[in-house]
């Protein structure tokens, strides 16, 4: 499927924002992800949900796994890494034994892993941190060696735990590696700015550590909010929390947050999973919804 984020470049003040994809998913079904799925209540939300965001039986999610790539006051950032190649997840057939052109369309994007400065990650699972590292003569290595990758530190707590589980082996090839190179930076559970265009916001629930990241440039703002929100049915139905969310009082606190942020900055936000384009703005008396894709 061919996507017009892939190809779409967004701008936030000095800014420049590009999607790089790893896949395109459409094998979920919503009534099996959102609990409170009502497909009549979707069909009267006025998104244009189908083909973009749903199959034409009205319940098949088309959900996205991609990174952002931000260039900005000549530094190259990659928040989150998508799934990775190559990888053992035996746990999810969609994530397991990939082999994707990320590399290539990061490449084609106008940047080679040796340039990305920072890779900022909004939490540490499977689809978030995949291609932090690539395999070479059988051992994983940072895909970006010269970056600083920096996240959670309550995340690497929770994920860095000694059980065999399908989270430690994600965390055994696509962030002990990391940790091993000293390419860590770790944010504690309250947030903080990172540097003059990178906050990181504490959004728990989908997972404990999980945070949103905030991009501010000459004025401009946006939210890069991880999995604050799977699908763009939530954007109508913030309370509808996905069966991902870990913890469903807090999901539901974090996505209230997230928006009202968004709202309140006159923000874009990006989404992690949102697909064709990814990116919403919010536009009050702009048609049936507030909300409007660009």
């Amino acid at each position: 499927m061919k996507l017009r984020s892939e190809v779409a470049v967004y701008r936030v003040g000095d800014a420049s924002i590009t999607r790089i994809t790893d896949r395109v998913l459409d094998t979920l079904v919503a009534p099996n992800i959102f609990p409170d799925w009502s497909s009549d209540a979707v069909r009267a939300m006025g998104l244009g949900m189908i083909p973009e965001h749903l199959g034409e039986d009205g319940e098949r999610l088309i959900m996205s796994v991609h990174s952002w790539l931000v260039r900005v006051a000549g530094k190259t950032v990659l928040i989150d890494t998508g799934i990775g190649n190559g990888k053992s997840r035996p746990f999810n057939p969609v994530f397991h034994d990939l082999n994707t052109n990320y590399l290539g369309r990061l490449a084609h994007a106008g940047v080679s892993t040796a340039e990305v400065d920072l890779v900022l990650l909004t939490h540490l699972h499977v689809d978030h941190v995949g291609w932090n590292t690539v395999l070479a003569d059988g051992e994983w290595i940072p895909t970006f060696p010269n970056a600083r990758y920096v996240y959670s530190q309550m995340e690497e707590d929770f994920y860095a735990t000694p059980e065999s589980s399908s989270r430690r082996m994600v965390f055994d090839d696509s962030v002990s590696p990391l940790i091993g190179a000293g390419l860590v930076e770790r944010i504690g559970q309250d947030g903080r700015q990172y540097d003059e265009h990178f906050t990181f916001y504490p959004t728990p629930g989908h997972s404990v550590g999980h945070m949103s990241i905030g991009l501010a440039s000459a004025g401009e703002h946006a939210l890069f909010g991880g999995d604050v929100m799977h699908h763009p049915v939530q954007l109508t139905f913030p309370e509808w929390n996905s069966g991902f969310c870990g913890d469903a009082v807090t999901s539901r606190r974090s996505r209230a947050w997230a928006l009202d942020h968004v709202v309140g900055r006159n923000a874009l936000y990006f989404s992690s999973h949102f697909a064709d384009t990814s990116v919403v703005r919010y536009a009050q008396g702009a048609g049936t919804s507030p909300w409007s894709f660009i």
